[in-house]
């Protein structure tokens, strides 16, 4: 259980990734009150805990209908958070995260919780494979509700970093930026090659 929960709660923070988001939650939200920045942050991360319990709760059907099996999506998966690792080793935004599309349309819209902060920033494709393959790892009741629990608490973790990025917007430094996104990016490398390893056993 123990494993499961480092496992899990790691995999999604680190795709997941709030600290890469601050940037383009900062910027699009350059005209916005203190306040409207906390209700916008709070409206993305519960979005994104939705949208990530939502595909993985419907995984099983997924795999299902497609003839799909576990340790396939699993490798698909891992190759998945390699790319999204490489693009943040490199402290580059990666396109699976935000297009530069995307960006524009953020800048000319008045509330970005929902697209582009949740969707596709937040919870990209990246982490709804992530969590799709975590959930499909869950072994009995007991991991299949941490799953979720943890999911909530990646959430949680996340509005709490884009509030305090929000109070903060004039203290904070790229280069912290960068450095925790490049460590986060490391994890999550590993943790893609882990889950390759672990697919090809299962295959």
């Amino acid at each position: 259980m123990m494993s499961y929960a480092f496992l899990t709660f790691g995999s999604l923070f680190a795709i997941v990734d709030p600290f890469a988001a601050v940037p383009t939650f900062l910027a699009l939200t350059a005209r916005d009150t203190a306040a409207q920045r906390h209700r916008m942050a709070r409206t993305a991360c519960i979005t994104c805990a939705g949208v990530m319990g939502a595909f993985a709760a419907l995984g099983p059907a997924i795999f299902k209908l497609f003839g799909i099996t576990l340790a396939a999506f699993q490798i698909a998966g891992g190759l998945v958070l390699l790319l999204s690792a490489l693009d943040m080793i490199r402290a580059q935004k990666s396109p699976m995260r935000e297009t530069p599309e995307e960006f524009a349309e953020g800048m000319s819209k008045d509330d970005i919780a929902i697209t582009p902060l949740a969707v596709p920033l937040l919870a990209g494709p990246g982490a709804i494979t992530t969590s799709i393959v975590l959930a499909g790892r869950a072994a009995g009741l007991e991991q299949k509700a941490l799953f979720f629990v943890l999911i909530a608490l990646v959430a949680f973790i996340s509005y709490w970093v884009l509030t305090l990025a929000a109070d903060s917007a004039k203290k904070l430094s790229p280069t912290i930026l960068n450095i925790i996104t490049r460590l986060m990016g490391l994890l999550l490398a590993a943790i893609g090659v882990q889950l390759i390893l672990s697919a090809l056993k299962l295959g």
